[in-house]
C-alpha cells in the first residue's frame, strides 16, 4: 500500500498537477490539505475524475480556507470529519478528517499555523495539537497521522535555524506538542529512513527559495508500530514541486510491504544548492 500526504494549497488550482500525479505515482491512500473548497464544490470538481481512477473520498472542507481530504482505493470506512474536542478559532475549522483504509486508521490533518508566538492563534495551535493527541491515543493501534504539521521537528529540518529565530514552527512548545504526539508510539517514517539527510517538504514561493533549496520539513507521516514495521520506502516527491503551477509543498510518500519504485523510491535528487552558511540567508518575510 502506498500512502501519500500533500498540502496542495488549493485543490482547484492544483487539478492540472494532481490528476497526472495520481496517474504517475498511483498512491492507494492520499491525504490532502489546504483544499480550500467546501465539500459540495470539491465533489462537483473531482468526483468523476477520482471515481474513474478507483478512488473513494472523505472530505472536511470549507469555502476559501483550510480543508482536508482522504482519497482511497483500498476502502474507506468509519469516516469522521473534524477532531472531537478540538478548539475553534473561534469556530471549528476544517482541519482534520479520518477514516479506516485497509485496516489502518488514517488521519489527514492541517495543523494551525500559529502565526506568531505571542498570538492567540499560537495558543490555539497548541490546544488543537493536544486534542489531536487525545483522539489518536483513544483510537486503534494501527494508525497513521499524515499532513502539514506546521512544525519542523528539529533544527535539522530547516535550511538554517538562524533564519527562523522568533518565528513559529520551531519554538520549544510546538516541538514539545509534536513530541507528545509521537510519544504515543508514532514513528517519523521519513526521518527513520533518512536519519542524516537534508530533506525538505516546503519551500516559500518567494525569492527563489525552491531553486536555492531553502526549505523546511513540516509535512510528516507519523506511523504507529504495526504500520511502521511494514515500511519499505519513504521519500519526498520533489518532482511534484517543479514545473508550472506547483504547490509550495511536495508530497511525502510511504510504501508499505512493497517498494514499487525501489527501496528508496524516486527520492529527492541531490539538493539544487549546497547547504548555506548559517546566518547568510533570511526568510522572504524578514526582508
Amino acid at each position: 500500500m502506498r500512502i501519500a500526504t500533500w498540502n496542495v494549497n488549493s485543490v482547484k488550482q492544483r487539478v492540472p498537477r494532481l490528476l497526472p500525479w495520481l496517474d504517475q505515482r498511483k498512491p492507494d491512500v492520499v491525504c490532502l490539505q489546504e483544499t480550500k473548497l467546501a465539500d459540495e464544490a470539491f465533489t462537483k470538481l473531482l468526483e468523476s475524475e477520482l471515481t474513474s481512477r478507483g478512488y473513494e473520498f472523505a472530505l472536511n472542507g470549507e469555502v476559501q480556507w483550510n480543508g482536508v481530504a482522504i482519497l482511497s482505493r483500498v476502502g474507506l470506512e468509519d469516516v469522521e470529519a473534524g477532531l472531537p474536542g478540538a478548539p475553534g478559532f473561534p469556530h471549528a475549522e476544517a482541519r482534520a478528517v479520518s477514516a479506516t483504509c485497509d485496516g489502518v486508521r488514517v488521519h489527514s490533518v492541517y495543523v494551525p499555523n500559529g502565526r506568531t508566538p505571542d498570538s492567540d492563534h499560537y495558543q490555539y495551535k497548541l490546544a488543537w495539537l493536544a486534542a489531536l493527541r487525545a483522539v489518536v491515543e483513544a483510537g486503534p493501534e494501527a494508525v497513521v497521522v499524515c499532513g502539514d504539521m506546521n512544525i519542523a521537528p528539529a533544527d535539522a529540518d530547516l535550511f538554517d535555524p538562524d533564519a527562523y529565530v522568533g518565528q513559529t514552527h520551531v519554538t520549544p512548545p510546538e516541538r514539545a506538542a509534536l513530541a507528545a504526539l509521537q510519544d504515543l508510539g508514532l514513528r517519523d517514517v521519513m526521518r527513520d529512513r533518512w536519519p542524516g539527510n537534508r530533506i525538505f517538504t516546503y519551500w516559500d514561493y518567494r525569492a527563489g527559495m525552491f531553486h536555492q533549496d531553502l526549505g523546511m520539513r513540516i509535512d510528516l507521516i507519523l506511523a504507529s508500530a504495526p504500520v511502521a514495521v511494514r515500511a519499505q520506502a519513504s521519500w519526498v516527491d520533489r518532482q511534484a514541486r517543479k514545473g508550472t503551477g506547483p504547490s509550495d509543498h511536495a508530497p511525502v510518500m510511504l510504501d508499505l510491504d512493497t517498494a514499487p519504485d525501489g527501496d528508496i523510491g524516486p527520492v529527492v535528487p541531490p539538493p539544487s544548492a549546497p547547504a548555506v552558511k548559517r546566518g547568510s540567508k533570511k526568510l522572504p518575510q524578514a526582508k
